[in-house]
């Protein structure tokens, strides 16, 4: 994806949420389009995902942006993967999922942060990939997992034509 395409519509609708400052963590960033959008709203941003020509091209473009993002490969699914403690003060998933690393990001999320998170559901296999029910949730576990904190937004549904399921929290 182009970094230039436009965020997440449920990151948009959630824009209200994002800290003026602070220290922003994009889960599986890819290109980095959120990564870019965030850092452009003055957060410092670490960028995580698996695919070094991916973070690369993130790296290059927030340099000719000037724009502070930390951008770094890291297999998240690796069961030794930390991602801090309390180290962020906004937290974003876009269409990821891989379960063991949800109390993880729970943990990373510093007191009064926010996460906003969304991705497909189980209705996405009868229409294209991913079709791995290991990448999809059931409706209602993103909730489920997350229940530590407190939940302000949720979308069980459809958003821009996908079933997805999504959720705005903040961490007490």
């Amino acid at each position: 994806m182009h970094p230039d395409a436009l965020p997440s519509s449920w990151l948009l609708f959630n824009a209200d949420l994002i800290p003026r400052a602070g220290r922003a963590l994009d889960v599986a960033c890819a290109h980095g389009r959120h990564s870019l959008f965030l850092a452009g709203r003055g957060l410092r941003v670490r960028a995580v995902d698996r695919d070094p020509q991916a973070v690369e091209a993130l790296r290059a473009e927030a340099t000719r942006r000037a724009l502070p993002v930390e951008a770094e490969v890291l297999d998240l699914e690796a069961v030794s993967v930390d991602l801090g403690r309390e180290s962020y003060d906004f937290i974003l998933v876009v269409r990821y999922l891989h379960r063991p690393l949800l109390p993880k990001l729970v943990q990373a999320l510093a007191p009064g942060g926010v996460i906003v998170y969304e991705t497909f559901t189980r209705e996405q296999a009868l229409r294209g990939k991913p079709t791995n029910p290991d990448f999809l949730l059931q409706h209602g576990e993103l909730r489920q997992n997350l229940a530590s904190l407190t939940l302000m937004r949720e979308l069980d549904g459809t958003l821009d034509g996908n079933p997805v399921s999504a959720i705005a929290a903040r961490k007490p």
